[in-house]
Order: structure tokens, then sequence, then C-alpha cells
């Protein structure tokens, strides 16, 4: 189990977040701890780095984007 808060906090979130209803990221060693930043005591997800990045560049491809609704 990985703690959600520890001495040298490393957790960040994009600067691109304004609502507040983001996740953090904590690339810590060779792991990346995903939390929720309106619960920064809640649950931890952690990933290799290798899975996250992979993830990282299905994102950027769009492969997770919302079809546009038909017309």
């Amino acid at each position: 189990m990985v703690e959600a808060e520890e001495p040298g906090q490393g957790w960040f979130k994009s600067s691109y977040s304004t609502s507040g209803a983001c996740v953090e990221v904590w690339r810590r060693g060779a792991d990346v701890l995903v939390r929720d930043s309106e619960h920064p005591g809640g649950p931890v997800l952690s990933f290799d780095a290798e899975t996250f990045d992979d993830f990282l560049r299905a994102v950027k491809r769009g492969e997770f984007d919302r079809p546009s609704p038909p017309k």
C-alpha cells in the first residue's frame, strides 16, 4: 500500500488544471503514483513508469477521445 502523504512530496498537477477536479501525479523512482487532487488522503493508484508512459502516448494519439455526436 502506498501512503498518500509522504515527507518531501513530489505531487504535481497540470498547469491546465483550473477547475480543481483533477488528478495529481508523482513520478517516484520506477513508479508513477496518481491520486484525486480533491481527496489527497484517499486512495493512490500505482503504475510502473513504462505502463504510464504507454497510457500518456495513447491519450496524445486521441485513443480515448469521445466521438462527435451525429448531426
